[in-house]
């Protein structure tokens, strides 16, 4: 089997700094695709698995949030050709397993089964690298499974498409699919990332009368109103008590919680009304626990429930964003702070630890 040397970010160890090297690539086997990535967008996810709090196999290339065209395919596969213009979708779903049955694709059973097919190796010393999350983006090419590609939309450039593998599914499923927003009503979102300018977007999309963006950051006030925000509260400890002001003493009808912190988690609840409901899509620890006492649960009546990948099914929601896209409703670009290099995505780590920018793109 041939093989190709690309460029890609490795994660050598859990915790260990990342490493920008030549990895050898085979050509795809049967039912596989080979990739030319045309952006990757750095996704809190990517941290959150070099730094352990997601566990992976390690070596590992990281990356699941791209766009790309074909190179070339493996035997049986038909419905892709070279040149086509392709989203990664980093979490597929086998249609066969009880939550496939149920129609929560989301939480398929299967979903990460071919990360398991380790297909490249340090060019260096020949070490095996596990795909981190399939679709292994932050590299200059890639080999992932047929399921993994949808069809980029048309109209959409593959560098803004990226994007759509997981900030705007994930944001925008958070606030159609799983908090189901209805026009009218009133939203917090907390964190000003890539994933909750995405969920700003998609409550201004969804009617929502009253957005409120939450971060511990002033300097992101700009970007959270140019989202949709109507209004912004600094991260505090009267977090809640500015949220309940803002909306006549009653609180938010949804929380959307971006962050995955236990105070996030605690202070989205107390943000909402009586009644309300609270979507963590943040991606927390096991250190960070989030305490409730049992007549809070009662008498408030409030809703909290997890949210993995927007509870989104990226082969039907993909052409629903691509119309907003076209529509000029929803704004991609708005999403990204910086464009770089695959030798910029350590510094981008570090600006996500320190809660700074919305989406790093990678640009190839």
């Amino acid at each position: 089997m041939a093989v190709r040397a690309v460029r890609a970010v490795v994660v050598p160890a859990v915790g260990a700094p990342l490493e920008i090297t030549g990895i050898d690539l085979p050509d795809p086997g049967p039912g596989q695709v080979r990739i030319r990535l045309a952006a990757a967008g750095v996704c809190h996810s990517d941290l959150s698995l070099s730094d352990g709090t997601l566990r992976v196999p390690v070596p590992a290339v990281l990356g699941h949030e791209g766009a790309g065209t074909v190179v070339t395919v493996g035997e049986g596969v038909t419905h892709l050709a070279p040149g086509d213009g392709v989203v990664l979708n980093w979490a597929p779903s086998c249609g066969t397993c009880h939550p496939c049955s149920l129609g929560e694709v989301w939480l398929c059973a299967d979903a990460l089964s071919g990360a398991a097919d380790v297909h490249a190796h340090r060019a260096d010393d020949g070490t095996g690298l596990h795909p981190g999350l399939n679709v292994a983006a932050f590299a200059e090419e890639t080999v992932v499974p047929a399921s993994c590609v949808l069809p980029a939309p048309d109209g959409v450039p593959l560098t803004d498409a990226a994007l759509l593998g997981c900030a705007v599914l994930t944001g925008y499923g958070a606030v159609h699919h799983a908090a189901k927003v209805r026009p009218g009503e009133t939203v917090a979102v907390f964190g000003v990332g890539g994933v909750g300018l995405a969920t700003l977007q998609a409550a201004r999309i969804a009617g929502a009368s009253k957005i409120v963006a939450v971060d511990v950051s002033p300097e992101k006030e700009e970007l959270a109103r140019a989202a949709g925000a109507t209004d912004y509260v600094l991260a505090s400890d009267t977090t809640a008590r500015e949220i309940r002001a803002l909306t006549g003493k009653q609180g938010v009808d949804v929380a959307v919680e971006c962050v995955g912190r236990a105070v996030t988690i605690r202070t989205a609840w107390e943000s909402t009304r009586r009644g309300g409901r609270t979507t963590v899509v943040g991606i927390g620890g096991k250190d960070q626990q989030v305490t409730f006492n049992a007549l809070e649960i009662f008498h408030w009546g409030r809703t909290l429930s997890g949210c993995v990948y927007g509870n989104a099914n990226p082969a039907e929601d993909l052409p629903v964003l691509a119309e907003h896209i076209r529509a000029g409703r929803l704004d991609l670009g708005a999403l990204v702070t910086e464009h770089i290099a695959l030798d910029g995505i350590p510094a981008a780590f570090e600006n996500m630890r320190a809660g700074k920018g919305g989406r790093a793109l990678v640009v190839f």
